[in-house]
C-alpha cells in the first residue's frame, strides 16, 4: 500500500512515506500520535488501510475513511469502544465481545498484540476475515491510547481453502480410480491450485506440481 505524500499545514511534518506493510503503517501512525498535531490526522486519512486510535480507556477517538467501508458503519466517536467494527467473531465463529478482542486485550497489557486472526461481521450480515494490529501509544511510561490497523485476509483465507481442495483432489486421484476418473481428479487439483496461486496464497509442499 502506498499513501500521497501529506503535509501538516506549518509544521513542515511530511509523510511522504511508501508503505510495505502493517508494521510500516502503524510506526508512521505512531509519529503522527505523538506529535500531537491534529492537523496532522490528514496524513492518517490518506492510509488506504483502516485505521482507528482509542484513547486509554478504549473509547475510539479517531478512525480513518476505510474503516468506515471495512465495517460497513461509521464508527461514533467517544461511544464505540475497543473496535469500530459492528460484531466480531472467532475463526471458528463463536461470538467475540468487543471487551475480549485483540485490542482489549492490547491496551489492559499495554503491549502490542501480533498474529492473531478474526471475523468482523457488518450490519448487512457479510463477513471478513482480518488480522488486527494493535498497538499501545505509550508517553513516558504511560498508557494514553492505542491504535489498530485491520488487514483484509480474505484471499489469504480463500487460499487456504482451496489450498485444501486440492490436496483432497490430489489424494483421491491417487486413491485408485480408474484412469478416467483419476485423470479428472488430478484436473481439478490443478484448478484448485492455480486459483489458490491466484489469489496469493503460498505453494504449499504438498500441492501439485
Amino acid at each position: 500500500m502506498r499513501a500521497s505524500p501529506a503535509r501538516g499545514g506549518q509544521s513542515g511534518f511530511d509523510m511522504g512515506v511508501d508503505f510495505r506493510s502493517p508494521e510500516d503503517i502503524i510506526h508512521s501512525a505512531l509519529g503522527v500520535l505523538e506529535n500531537g498535531d491534529p492537523q496532522l490526522l490528514v496524513a492518517l486519512d490518506e492510509i488506504a488501510a483502516p485505521l482507528y486510535v482509542t484513547d486509554a480507556d478504549g473509547f475510539v477517538t479517531y478512525f480513518n475513511e476505510a474503516c468506515i467501508e471495512f465495517a460497513g458503519r461509521t464508527p461514533v466517536l467517544r461511544a464505540d469502544r475497543w473496535c469500530v467494527t459492528w460484531k466480531l467473531f472467532t475463526d471458528d465463529g463463536e461470538f467475540l465481545p468487543h471487551d475480549e478482542c485483540p485490542m482489549a486485550a492490547a491496551i489492559r497489557e499495554r503491549r502490542s498484540i501480533r498474529g492473531l486472526t478474526a471475523v468482523a461481521e457488518r450490519p448487512d450480515g457479510t463477513r471478513v476475515p482480518f488480522m488486527p494490529y494493535p498497538t499501545p501509544i505509550l508517553k513516558n511510561g504511560e498508557l494514553v491510547g492505542a491504535v489498530n490497523i485491520l488487514v483484509d485476509v480474505t484471499d489469504a483465507s480463500q487460499a487456504a481453502e482451496l489450498w485444501m481442495q486440492a490436496d483432497r483432489a490430489h489424494r483421491l486421484a491417487r486413491a485408485g480410480f480408474d484412469k478416467t476418473t483419476a485423470e479428472t481428479l488430478g484436473r481439478l487439483a490443478d484448478e484448485y491450485a492455480a486459483r489458490a496461486l491466484a489469489l496469493g496464497g503460498p505453494r504449499k509442499p504438498s500441492a501439485i506440481h
